[in-house]
């Protein structure tokens, strides 16, 4: 009977542990991938003259400033609110991602300080958690699935700041890669 339960045991341990190692190697993969992330998005802000923090391709469009500042604010509610749990700050009334009254260097501080935290979180989150749903616009989201959303919303708006880096007559930073 001893010889049953220990190789049940064994059994089940052999089966279960490569998910788990799978869900750490995930965490590892993206937390480089942030890393580098961080690092490009900080050399594009930082490649933007500030007296172009302003400028925006189109009426409708944010302004290079506000694409920074939007981003941090994505990080924050994605790694804080949507993996962290905690309550989402009001983008209407939120002041600490807000352009006004900020300066360029104050912008990339903020974004450098919102990378730390939520890098910190990742760093702790129980992957367990991955196959949980939460609501993310409508559509029933796995807690997996806002990881890459994220990564997918940075990559998006920092290609919107390359593009009014050209706009300007100035040259991107060299691509970082693996992010």
């Amino acid at each position: 009977m001893k010889q049953i339960l220990i190789l049940t045991t064994i059994i089940l341990f052999s089966s279960v542990a490569p998910l788990f190692a799978q869900q750490d190697s995930f965490i590892k993969d993206y937390l480089e991938r942030l890393q580098n992330s961080r690092k490009y998005l900080i050399l594009v802000a930082e490649t933007m003259p500030e007296s172009k923090y302003n400028f925006r391709a189109s009426p409708e469009s944010l302004t290079f400033a506000e694409n920074l500042m939007h981003i941090g604010y994505a990080i924050d509610w994605h790694s804080q609110s949507l993996l962290g749990g905690r309550e989402s700050r009001e983008w209407k009334t939120d002041t600490l991602f807000k352009v006004a009254n900020k300066s360029k260097e104050k912008m990339i501080a903020t974004i450098d300080n919102t990378f730390d935290e939520a890098i910190k979180l990742i760093k702790q989150f129980d992957t367990t958690k991955f196959d949980d749903e939460l609501d993310y616009f409508g559509l029933n989201r796995t807690k997996r699935q806002i990881f890459l959303l994220l990564a997918d919303h940075i990559t998006h708006h920092r290609g919107q700041m390359l593009v009014y880096i050209r706009l300007n007559g100035l040259v991107p930073p060299r691509y970082v890669l693996f992010q």
